[in-house]
């Protein structure tokens, strides 16, 4: 199962797109709220989260996924339960997956020390050890997987899904969707 955190603040398409492309590669995809079971996007789009944050089981996952959005970041940062999955997960192998502003946060954890990562162009800084990519919309380095922005969704997606489904299921799915990136 992939996990997919939600605080109020979060990108809509850096959330909403993996979530889709996921589900339709026969993931289970968990969306989970880490303010409340309604979170309000970053563009106001309102979506129902399936669990709190709190009956998030760390055994269950597969991946964890921190979508970007700036206000959305810093809610996951101040939130002492979200880094501490955040840290479960990181000690387990489980995959962390961070799209945009939303790196800087495995960034700070130190998670990134040493390792190829991207974000958003000019918070780089806080990436602090990464060996920093630049000009590619999507990053994996071992159990981390790193994107862009935005308009890196669908191959960040399609990224995750190789990831945890191998080539021929993301290959599916990319041909299903029509995407040609």
């Amino acid at each position: 199962m992939v996990c997919i955190l939600l605080a109020p603040g979060f990108e809509e398409s850096e959330a909403i797109v993996p979530a889709d492309l996921l589900r339709r590669a026969g993931i289970e995809v968990q969306l989970a709220a880490v303010q409340g079971m309604e979170v309000t996007s970053s563009h106001g789009i309102c979506v129902r989260a399936d669990v709190a944050l709190s009956d998030v089981q760390p055994d269950c996952l597969e991946a964890l996924f921190l979508p970007g959005g700036l206000q959305g970041v810093e809610n996951i940062r101040n939130s002492p339960e979200a880094v501490s999955l955040i840290r479960q997960a990181h000690e387990k192998g489980i995959y962390l997956t961070a799209i945009c502003a939303a790196p800087t946060i495995l960034g700070g954890l130190g998670f990134l020390d040493g390792r190829r990562a991207v974000c958003y162009p000019g918070m780089e800084a806080g990436l602090e050890k990464a060996d920093v990519q630049t000009g590619t919309p999507v990053v994996a380095d071992g159990r981390l997987l790193t994107g862009e922005a935005a308009g890196s969704a669908f191959p960040f997606a399609l990224k995750m899904i190789e990831l945890l489904r191998g080539p021929e299921a993301a290959q599916a799915v990319r041909t299903a969707v029509h995407y040609h990136g």
